[in-house]
């Protein structure tokens, strides 16, 4: 790890020792006290800022040294301001201090004398109000709560949604552009290659102003595009606004995930993060039947597949405008702060995420260079990467596949030949109850290690899941290559498939954020970077492939490929532990042990 690791790394410790515990340190909570010990230093200017207070008519505010005992009896309440500290600590520029500069200090100005120093800005950093404060999110109501998962679902939906249902209009496209099918395709790979690149802005925009004025904005623009494509009158201009489309669309896929978990705590985090996987997975499936019926609609035609996809767009970007409110803590938290200014007149007041400094070399240096950096030093990272990004182009690569089987050889229409992808959407739906079936036993290991997550523990299903995918492949291919198979028989074989897909994914991105901790978005941002330029290229070569060698024999090469891959997680299982001791990026400790 460079400096800025490092750094970043006593940032994450110190905001949040609870959290994350070096290897010698087991009594974290009797420590998380000393987040405001920096405050101690004021204690000879208390006596002057009270008879600040009392001038604009303040009455004097208890101070985190006043309530640190009340605290330290409310862990709750002092792991929320943990959180909101690492958070903010994790956000790019935070880390960084005053720029130095060897130029002499410009004079004050008007005659008047330098200012004596102000107490310590400790004292004047606004904080929660304890473990009821309203203003959390994890206190909102419950009904309050499931609106907006609902609200930022449909918004997740749309753009995962608008990723596929272009693929049933690539022929049409072609034809009308006077293009091969290959340049009609890229459409898709463009749009995909969009959610490839969105991210690198849209995950440091999140921490540095929040969660609603991204989701907000990439809502509109996402909208904006869809219309653009839908109005294009060349191929050039439908490419490059489908590429447009999947940079503003892979904003909810970033940052809605963060949204489920600013709202929700451990123990329902988890279901959250399931259903909003579900959104991400279900979106591509459900479109290219309803893609395929609007194509071929004589009084519709392709452009209203992007008609449909800009009037969803709209609806989601009206309801993120008008109901969705903040979530992210440390944004909350200046809201707060701007409103205790404006009533108190007290201009010191201010939130830690006021503090930060937006520095272009560290945006780097989190976005690309610690990415690529892990990508190539971390087994765990490479590995679960390749297999994640293996996974999610077969995605798209069965937005191919399966016309070349269901239209091609069994002869069925646009329309209908799209219906056979609810194979894998039960799959998927499948996954998700067998994952929520898991959590009350997950949950009762967790609480009996003290509440530290042992990351081989979302294995097990990574592993059954790796088993379907590649069952799940060779059924496709020895029942779908010819019409003498009943097409129910290929349609079947996506339970499989998609409940592999869905298993393999979430909890190997569980597994990522479990193992590196503080670096968990890095890992995170690499395995994104990788698997969605997989989704790109994947459809690219489906049509050759499958054509070239075959339904059957393509098929049996993705599901050898696949098998091959099953045992990278049973590796890890055993020996993810030993991997981590010698990574430079997970900090995980060993499991404490209490000796009797």
């Amino acid at each position: 790890m460079d400096k800025v690791d490092v750094d970043l790394e006593k940032a994450e410790r110190d905001a949040s020792p609870n959290r994350f515990p070096s290897p010698d340190q087991r009594e974290a909570l009797a420590r998380t006290v000393t987040v405001s010990s920096s405050s101690s230093s004021s204690s000879s200017s208390s006596a002057a800022s009270d008879t600040v207070r009392r001038e604009i008519g303040m009455s004097r505010l208890q101070t985190q040294q006043d309530n640190v005992v009340d605290l330290e009896r409310n862990v709750t309440a002092l792991s929320r301001i943990q959180t909101q500290r690492s958070q903010h600590s994790a956000t790019v520029g935070a880390s960084l201090k005053s720029r130095q500069s060897r130029k002499p200090l410009p004079e004050f100005g008007g005659g008047k004398p330098f200012p004596p120093n102000l107490p310590a800005r400790e004292e004047y950093v606004v904080e929660f109000d304890g473990v009821d404060d309203p203003l959390h999110a994890q206190n909102w109501p419950l009904k309050r709560k499931l609106l907006t998962a609902v609200m930022l679902g449909y918004t997740t939906l749309t753009a995962a949604f608008g990723s596929s249902i272009f693929s049933a209009a690539t022929r049409v496209v072609a034809h009308k552009f006077n293009v091969g099918t290959e340049v009609g395709v890229l459409g898709v790979s463009l749009y995909v290659l969009g959610f490839a690149t969105g991210p690198i802005l849209w995950a440091p925009f999140s921490e540095l102003k929040g969660r609603r004025i991204p989701l907000v904005g990439a809502s509109f623009g996402f909208a904006i595009f869809s219309v653009a494509v839908a109005v294009a009158k060349d191929l050039q201009t439908v490419l490059i606004c489908r590429f447009w489309s999947g940079f503003f669309g892979a904003c909810p896929l970033t940052c809605v995930a963060a949204v489920f978990s600013d709202m929700f705590n451990n123990r329902t985090r988890g279901m959250a993060i399931t259903v909003f996987s579900m959104t991400v997975f279900t979106g591509p499936l459900l479109a290219p039947f309803i893609g395929g019926f609007i194509t071929m609609n004589p009084h519709m035609g392709w452009r209203w597949t992007e008609y449909i996809v800009a009037i969803m767009a709209f609806l989601a970007f009206g309801l993120n405008l008008i109901f969705l409110r903040e979530t992210y803590p440390p944004v909350i938290l200046v809201s707060k702060a701007a409103e205790l200014r404006r009533r108190t007149k007290n201009w010191g007041i201010h939130a830690k995420q006021e503090e930060i400094e937006v520095d272009f070399r560290e945006l780097v240096e989190k976005n690309f260079s610690r990415p690529l950096r892990m990508l190539v030093t971390e087994p765990i990272v490479l590995l679960l990467s390749l297999y994640m990004a293996f996974i999610y182009g077969l995605l798209y690569l069965f937005l191919t596949a399966y016309p070349l089987v269901f239209q091609g050889v069994h002869h069925m229409n646009l329309g209908v030949g799209g219906l056979p992808f609810f194979g894998m959407i039960t799959g998927q739906l499948l996954a998700g109850l067998f994952i929520a079936l898991r959590q009350p036993s997950y949950q009762k290991k967790l609480a009996a290690n003290n509440d530290w997550p042992i990351p081989e523990w979302r294995l097990p299903e990574v592993i059954i899941g790796g088993v379907s995918f590649s069952l799940g492949l060779f059924w496709f291919g020895w029942s779908g290559y010819k019409e003498d198979i009943p097409w129910i028989v290929p349609t079947l074989s996506g339970i499989l498939t998609g409940f592999g897909l869905l298993s393999i994914f979430l909890q190997a991105l569980n597994y990522l954020v479990d193992a590196y901790l503080m670096f968990a978005a890095s890992a995170i941002a690499a395995n994104t970077f990788l698997r969605s330029i997989c989704g790109c290229v994947f459809p690219l070569f489906a049509t050759y492939m499958f054509k070239g060698m075959g339904v059957q024999w393509a098929s049996t090469l993705l599901g050898i490929i696949a098998a091959l891959l099953v045992p990278v997680p049973i590796w890890f299982l055993y020996s993810g532990a030993k991997i981590r001791e010698k990574s430079k990026f997970a900090p995980t400790p060993k499991p404490f042990r209490t000796s009797e």
